[in-house]
């Protein structure tokens, strides 16, 4: 049955929402469209029961922009789409981490949605109308999912909050946020934005809902015309006895552990052996249970699962943490609700790297090191909205070590990837522009120790790093990671949450910011319910822990160095005529290699005569220019060129070329002093001399201008030694 809806928005944006036309053999199906932009939405889950041992939920949700959408061809040797760009990486978990949560406990079949883009007008990111379309095509497939999610992008222009700006917009905009949320809570939020303020940033939250909740009822009226009735669904739930011998018998050793700071590697030690020892205690005690029991009773199974144990003493572990928090206002590390970890700092411990940084805040390590490039080091960015190169980039990594872990090392991760851009952007936002700072820069954040919130320290680390390498930054950024404990009416908001606090809580919100206001966030919640007073509450800690940090950076590093490092490329740029670029480029580039092959420079023009060249040394750097100047000048008379011997007339002199395609004749008697018989004894063909202008005329008859040079007039006068390329004026 097809089946085809629209819904305005406001401000122009009318989404359309199809279904029952394409991929008719998955589970559900569903294109949303705006303008010209469509995405199509596949969901398929498995229906083969997952092992009794499994414990997660094996979602996966895949994002792709096909090149065709834009009328495109992907650039590159291969004109097929490959791997997932960052982009798309990025794109498929802004609509996982919202939808994840909404899946039922317990629901852990195989599942996978695919978004295609299969149109794109170039100018509104399909992104968010992935995140509408995936969760439509569950809505009308048979698989649980009571609560339809929503995505939508919120701009502002002139204090004018828009919904889904596109790309033109964007430009325009202090804010990008990404909402992703239900009709009653948000359940996902990313974006960046130039320094807005707590309350602004709660408006922006409010606005977006409200369109979320038109596209949630949206949803809701196109699930009950398809009406496809849902697959039988019912969690594993354990045995009330089972649960009742596992508190007793681990409860109270839990809560002292718990109750004692400690170590998060000791922590871990001394958890596992109580889960061990609970384990054996447990299946000794059910062991008396027999086949026919089960045979009659086969829910008493689950009291001899390891696994079904294992997840009640979780639990149990889970109650006991969060009743210490909102009992006691106590946590795992002796710490109140608000205070910070202790922060240290070292910086420019990396000799040869631009800039570096090492920040340790509690058991969390990031060692950021900071490179300076040119123009050419830019990454070329290619995707359906953008084709930008990019001139800044921050890289995270995350060994196993960081954890105590062995595992596989190999390509970049999602979370990876993820982590690394809200970094990113959260520092991109004081990026000095281009014409006061023309470095490509690049920003590695290696996590050499974790135990939560490495995201934020990277963004605090690239802030040190990029100071202490000379980055004229208009403001130092740093970041903190809020939890959130919430039962029933009862909540407590944590400050700079650990590992063990962000796995068993129910919010992980991470807000980065100047002192002036904040410039990134990200935020995932695992609960139905989060209120705007607790986000209210959440911001204002998040504001005041991001001060605490910045008094302890400032007192680091109180304003960026005043140079960049020592082995940092040095940029210069002059100003040429437009027509003179390829006189400086040469043919095939033989002017500008020649150039960089003498002096060691890099050298970049730009199509409005904007030439920057870059050398590590100072020698190098005014060799290059003053070759570039005497390139682009004109001939004067009584000016000293390093030229090339183009051609010999052995009884008339030797043309040299003194200035790109110029050329000026040394007759035989300006070759030397005392008289030779034949150019050829003296110069040869190819061979760079020293020239002097002495004279510039016309020839009556062809009218071309003619240069007369001379090397004896050198010979004559007390000249130093010159770079080669360099123009000075004669000495009288």
């Amino acid at each position: 049955m097809f089946i085809k809806k629209e819904i305005d928005l406001g401000q122009g944006k009318v989404i359309t929402i199809e279904t029952g036309k394409m991929a008719k053999q998955a589970d559900g199906s569903a294109v949303v469209r705006l303008n010209d932009t469509m995405v199509l939405a596949t969901v398929v889950s498995s229906k083969t029961p997952p092992p009794p041992s499994q414990d997660f939920f094996p979602l996966q949700v895949e994002y792709r922009e096909k090149y065709s959408a834009a009328g495109k061809f992907p650039g590159g040797f291969f004109k097929r789409e490959g791997r997932p760009s960052e982009k798309e990486i990025l794109s498929a978990r802004l609509i996982d981490r919202a939808l994840r949560p909404l899946f039922p406990d317990g629901y852990y079949q195989e599942t996978q949605i695919i978004i295609s883009v299969i149109s794109s007008d170039t100018i509104n990111d399909a992104d968010v109308l992935g995140g509408i379309a995936a969760s439509a095509a569950i809505m009308v497939s048979d698989i649980p999912f009571a609560n339809p999610m929503s995505e939508v992008r919120v701009g502002r222009i002139n204090g004018q909050f828009i919904v889904n700006p596109d790309t033109e917009e964007l430009q325009r905009s202090d804010l990008d946020i990404c909402i992703g949320g239900t009709e009653d809570t948000i359940c996902m939020l990313e974006g960046e934005m130039k320094e807005i303020s707590e309350a602004e940033m709660l408006d922006a939250i409010k606005f977006g809902h409200e369109a979320i909740k038109k596209l949630c009822a949206f949803q809701k009226e196109l699930a009950a015309e398809v009406a496809k009735p849902k697959r039988a669904f019912a969690p594993t739930v354990a045995p009330a006895e089972l649960v009742a011998f596992i508190e007793a018998n681990c409860a109270a050793e839990l809560k002292a552990l718990a109750y004692t700071p400690l170590a998060k590697e000791e922590r871990s030690d001394r958890t596992k052996a109580i889960y061990k020892e609970t384990i054996a205690k447990t299946l000794e005690h059910f062991s008396s249970i027999t086949a026919e029991e089960i045979a009659a009773n086969p829910e008493k199974a689950l009291c001899q699962s390891e696994h079904m144990i294992d997840e009640c003493i979780h639990d149990v572990e889970k109650k006991v943490m969060r009743h210490m928090i909102l009992d006691d206002s106590k946590r795992l590390d002796g710490r109140t609700l608000e205070q910070v970890r202790p922060i240290s700092i070292e910086l420019g411990l990396i000799p040869r790297a631009h800039g570096s940084a090492l920040f340790t805040r509690g058991e969390t390590q990031a060692l950021v090191t900071l490179t300076l490039g040119t123009k050419k080091d830019a990454q070329s960015v290619d995707t359906l909205t953008d084709d930008k190169d990019k001139r800044f980039m921050l890289h995270y990594n995350f060994p196993p070590f960081s954890v105590g872990e062995t595992g596989r090392v190999g390509g970049t991760g999602r979370r990876e990837i993820g982590h690394g851009n809200l970094a990113e952007r959260a520092i991109k936002m004081v990026m000095p522009a281009e014409q006061e700072f023309p470095y490509t820069v690049r920003l590695v954040s290696d996590i050499l120790e974790s135990n939560g919130s490495s995201s934020m320290a990277s963004v605090c680390g690239g802030t040190l790093a990029a100071m202490d390498g000379g980055i004229p930054l208009k403001k130092p950024v740093s970041g903190i990671a809020m939890g959130l404990i919430k039962e029933g009416d009862r909540y407590a908001v944590l400050s700079d949450i650990l590992g063990n606090e962000d796995h068993l809580g129910d919010m992980d919100f991470k807000v980065s910011g100047t002192r002036d206001g904040i410039t990134a966030c990200q935020m995932d919640i695992k609960i139905d319910g989060l209120d705007y007073h607790i986000l209210e509450t959440a911001l204002e800690q998040a504001r005041k822990g991001r001060l605490h940090i910045l008094d302890v950076m400032t007192e680091a590093i109180p304003e960026s160095r005043e140079d960049i490092g020592k082995y940092a490329p040095r940029l210069t740029s002059i100003q040429i005529p437009v027509d003179a670029i390829g006189m400086v480029i040469g043919k095939g580039g033989e002017t500008i290699r020649s150039i960089t092959e003498e002096t060691g420079a890099e050298i970049n023009i730009d199509d409005d005569g904007t030439v920057t060249i870059a050398c590590s040394s100072p020698e190098g750097t005014k060799a290059a220019v003053e070759t570039i100047k005497t390139l682009v000048s004109k001939p004067e008379v009584g000016t000293i060129y390093m030229g090339k011997v183009r051609d010999i007339r052995d009884e008339l002199g030797a043309f040299v070329e003194f200035l790109p395609k110029t050329d000026g004749l040394v007759h035989i008697s300006e070759i030397a002093r005392e008289r030779i018989a034949k150019v050829s004894d003296v110069l040869k063909p190819g061979e760079r001399v020293k020239v002097k202008l002495i004279d510039i005329r016309k020839d009556p008859r062809t009218g071309k201008t003619k240069f007369a040079l001379s090397i004896k007039a050198l010979l004559d006068t007390d000249q130093p030694a010159e770079t080669n390329g360099e123009a000075k004026p004669a000495r009288d």
